[in-house]
């Protein structure tokens, strides 16, 4: 048998292929796309800067091996897969493509910059897509939370986080939330999310059944989210109602967190409810009758009733005699004095005391009150009549001023009227302000009393005897006196007397022995000519003027009719009333002098 076979001849060969020495060469054309197409299926098409999927092909301690599909494996750092830590041969991960080849020729990829894009491309798919994604919540920071999707760190505002508010964020801290993505902003790596549109989109439905049954009178259960100085706003179950402060109790409140507590359960009655913008108006005072309607009815006018001072206002006090019960005492009420003055100098907020029922309008739930009724009313006094009767003096603090005369309080309740006419016997006193002020203490003596109709009136320049008496001896008519010259008008000059009196000359007569008018500030000898004592008026003429004739006198004296002095007078005359005057020692050792000078010449 084998020599048989190898006496077989051998096929032909062909040398003309064999001869040709070159690599890859010897394939047909068919051939040669063949193999190119077999090869091509080995390889994938790789692009820098994108992410494309790998298998680990080997794992050392310090590196991992991924195939691509290259025509080259590539090399990551161990430490980009520490959140994989049961990662094996085989597994398939996402890389980034950062260089097809180094200059070690080596491909570089990143697993770290992969997860990065992958991440804001999964966010940006929620956004579009309106997906509902899973947050795990790492700290807590100003204003809300920071929590991880998808290994980006997003912003939870507070305000987002529930549809009450939150006042601790710490209990977040850890847990898991699901959330929606709200804003992406590219340009500072921002994005924000939110978990209080799953909570609203849970309770839309809610709340409309709620809107829609809702009715004036209904009683609901709600829970107190939020507190302010006006009042509460009330969880109804989805939607929000206001409880105003003025209807949280009868009684006067200062801050609803007096009655009420966050987060407290409490039942409400809809007091209104504006559809459009879907206001919701709540009482909780309602669902308690009205504290008037069990008010005693041993409480009349005249009774006595104790309270507690719970407002202080310019015009009087508001005394809370039970919760929801009020009343007012003007400040007229406080005192029997005529002069009103801030209630703050009689009571306070919170102080406790008693007033008389003057008014009570149980249907309107209206009282007036007053305190001074506690004390009897100084007028009625049995004493008063002697106490303040005509004649008496005493001393009283200035009240009030007027033009025509001023109050003086000599006692609380007790008033009096000093008229101007009566401060002064020589000055001539325009206002009461230009000898005295208010809450000044002056003396006064009693002219006149008058108590049923609660009218006083007093005096002051009667304290002193009238100095008028004694003037009329000694400024005689034909009598000559040293004066001054103290102002000038168009028709009359002002002179001033011994003693401080005031007088008056005519114009033309004060010319002098060389035909000149005297000037204001000259001292020159005068001759009376009238003295009208109840007129309080001395007429006089210069010296040279020695006899008068009637007709004269007719002439000097100034008609009662006669305007008033010029305004340039009126500075003068004021200098002039400041003198001291009705030295009453001096004047009446003058009156006895000249008494003890007529004894002598009648003997």
């Amino acid at each position: 048998m084998s020599k048989e076979k190898q006496n077989q001849p051998l096929p032909d060969f062909d040398w003309d292929k064999a001869a040709d020495k070159g690599f890859g060469t010897g394939y047909s054309s068919a051939d040669r796309t063949s193999l190119e197409q077999m090869y091509e299926t080995t390889l994938s098409p790789v692009q820098e800067k994108e992410v494309v999927k790998g298998v680990v092909v080997g794992i050392t301690d310090r590196e991992v091996i991924l195939n691509i599909g290259f025509k080259s494996d590539g090399i990551v750092s161990s430490n980009e897969f520490r959140d994989l830590p049961g990662m094996k041969i085989g597994d398939e991960v996402e890389v980034y493509v950062e260089n097809q080849e180094d200059a070690q020729g080596q491909l570089v990829l990143s697993r770290k910059k992969a997860k990065v894009i992958t991440a804001w491309d999964n966010i940006q798919k929620s956004f579009d897509e309106d997906v509902v994604i899973d947050a795990n919540v790492k700290r807590r920071t100003k204003g809300g939370l920071i929590v991880d999707i998808f290994g980006i760190e997003a912003f939870l505002p507070g305000s987002q986080i529930d549809v009450k508010p939150i006042r601790d964020f710490d209990i977040f801290v850890g847990k898991r939330m699901e959330v929606k993505v709200v804003k992406i902003n590219y340009a500072n790596d921002n994005v924000v999310v939110s978990h209080k549109v799953l909570i609203e989109k849970d309770l839309e439905a809610q709340r409309q059944q709620i809107l829609n049954n809702l009715e004036k009178g209904q009683v609901l259960e709600g829970v107190i989210k939020n507190m302010t100085n006006f009042g509460v706003f009330i969880d109804l179950g989805g939607v929000d109602g206001l409880l105003h402060i003025t209807d949280i109790s009868w009684g006067r409140i200062n801050h609803p967190s007096d009655l009420l507590s966050l987060d407290q359960k409490l039942n409400v009655v809809v007091l209104d409810f504006d559809e459009e913008k879907k206001r919701i108006s709540l009482g909780l005072k309602q669902l308690q009758s009205h504290p008037w309607d069990s008010l005693d009815e041993e409480i009349q006018v005249g009774s006595k009733v104790t309270g507690r001072i719970v407002n202080v206002a310019d015009y009087g006090a508001f005394l809370e005699i039970k919760p929801g019960v009020e009343g007012l005492i003007h400040v007229s009420e406080m005192s029997w004095s005529q002069h009103l003055r801030n209630p703050q100098e009689f009571m306070n907020v919170n102080d406790e005391i008693s007033a008389v029922v003057l008014t009570l309008d149980r249907q309107e739930r209206k009282m007036s009150l007053g305190i001074k009724q506690l004390t009897e009313d100084p007028w009625t006094q049995a004493s008063l009549k002697e106490k303040y009767a005509v004649g008496t003096r005493h001393k009283g603090v200035v009240r009030n001023l007027t033009n025509f005369g001023l109050f003086i309080e000599l006692e609380e309740g007790i008033d009096g009227l000093v008229h101007v006419s009566d401060l002064s016997w020589t000055k001539k006193i325009k206002h009461p302000s230009d000898f005295v002020k208010v809450n000044d203490e002056l003396e006064v003596v009693v002219l006149e009393l008058d108590a049923d109709n609660r009218r006083l009136a007093l005096g002051h320049k009667q304290l002193e005897e009238n100095p008028w008496d004694t003037f009329e001896s000694i400024f005689e008519v034909g009598s000559v006196h040293k004066s001054t010259i103290v102002a000038k008008g168009d028709k009359f000059a002002t002179l001033e007397l011994p003693y401080g009196i005031e007088g008056i000359a005519a114009i033309k007569n004060l010319a002098k022995e060389d035909g000149t008018l005297a000037e204001v500030g000259e001292s020159l000898d005068f001759t009376v000519l009238e003295f009208l004592k109840d007129e309080k008026k001395i007429v006089l003429t210069h010296s040279k003027v020695k006899h008068v004739s009637a007709e004269e006198k007719k002439e000097e004296r100034p008609a009662k009719s006669a305007p008033a002095k010029a305004s340039n007078t009126d500075a003068p005359a004021k200098d002039a009333e400041k003198s001291t005057f009705g030295d009453l020692s001096v004047l009446s050792a003058l009156k006895e002098q000249m008494e003890e000078s007529e004894k002598k010449s009648k003997k």
